[in-house]
């Protein structure tokens, strides 16, 4: 039975118009630009296809994880070889990649590599304009930070939840995702113009070794630690989640390139001891970021929970304001004593 939201009436289907209603989930292919990183396995137990960004090295142009590798920008910069440049796909290849499977699924969601690193997703916004089953989500990340959305969303479709709300989900956990990473050297960031030669020559004679994040869309050094590599990683992991209550513990991501000895064991072990996440996925950083970070580069990716977020913002926006006596507290603010009345009593004592 459901109910006529015009007349209020009880209407009663036929069995079989109750079984289709029930049974009617949508078929949905989840795609993604191949910043996602995410590891061949992943990727076909979850049906994702993606969409190769272009790698500009020399004179030759390729395809990220199609006909170039990390491996080989390495081999490249170390032969005195100019560091690469990647491109967006351009409308064109995004219409051409989102047209058979905007044909054969009841719905398309296409999530991007984050708007401040690339063109992708205003390219991909206005190629599904020709289709109109297709969503585009711009993760405001890169690598596996991109590549969570993307593993999320395909659970999501798989539990048969609509496009439209997987897309304003997605929109909302985008914000909440926590991507960082500790680099071995900057020898690759300094070739690559995105620091000084002198900075990363300081660097390396001091052994210091980044932590690099990305905030607000845009990817920031956020600490400095010093010592071998493998200590380093066991201080990063710490910061990263040593009294954290606020962490999504459904699962994890350790992305790493060439990840030196004793690296992946600080990690996990800092797992063990502070993460206690429920599914560990170990990725390969591609050729779009690990070109520049060079070798040795390891760090993990994981969400904050929606509830804590709200938790602290209705907090700080309460303790932002005057105080007032006599005047009581919000309804919302529950820190463990009566939050008072905020609307008007609607007991009366009798006279």
């Amino acid at each position: 039975m459901w109910y006529d939201s015009c007349k209020f009436r009880t209407i009663t289907l036929p069995p079989d118009a109750r079984l289709e209603k029930r049974n009617l989930i949508l078929n949905i292919k989840i795609t993604a630009d191949s910043t996602c990183d995410l590891s061949e396995a992943l990727l076909r137990q979850w049906n994702i296809s993606l969409i190769p960004m272009h790698i500009l090295m020399g004179e030759e142009s390729y395809l990220d994880g199609v006909t170039i590798r990390p491996a080989d920008v390495f081999a490249h910069a170390q032969n005195g070889g100019k560091m690469p440049k990647s491109a967006a796909p351009n409308l064109v290849e995004y219409t051409d990649f989102l047209a058979p499977f905007a044909r054969d699924y009841d719905a398309v969601i296409h999530i991007n590599v984050g708007s401040k690193f690339s063109s992708c997703f205003q390219n991909a916004r206005l190629a599904a304009q020709e289709f109109g089953n297709v969503y585009v989500v711009d993760s405001e990340n890169i690598c596996t930070g991109q590549g969570y959305l993307v593993l999320q969303a395909a659970k999501w479709a798989a539990d048969g939840l609509p496009p439209k709300n997987i897309s304003m989900r997605l929109q909302g956990l985008a914000n909440r995702v926590e991507l960082s990473f500790v680099l071995n050297q900057l020898d690759y960031m300094a070739k690559s113009g995105r620091c000084s030669g002198v900075l990363a020559f300081g660097a390396n004679i001091l052994g210091i070794k980044p932590s690099l994040a990305v905030i607000d869309g845009e990817l920031k050094v956020v600490r400095k630690y010093r010592g071998s590599l493998p200590i380093c990683v066991g201080k990063y992991i710490t910061d990263q989640l040593a009294n954290r209550e606020d962490i999504d513990r459904s699962m994890v991501f350790i992305s790493s390139t060439q990840a030196k000895p004793g690296c992946m064991e600080a990690i996990k072990a800092g797992l063990r001891q502070y993460g206690n996440f429920e599914n560990v996925y170990e990725t390969d950083i591609g050729t779009t970021i690990g070109g520049y970070s060079g070798p040795g580069t390891i760090g993990i990716v994981f969400a904050r929970v929606f509830f804590c977020m709200i938790s602290g913002f209705l907090s700080s926006a309460v303790r932002s304001l005057p105080r007032s006596s006599g005047r009581p507290r919000p309804w919302w603010i529950c820190d463990g004593r009566p939050a008072g009345r905020s609307f008007p009593c609607t007991h009366h004592a009798r006279p």
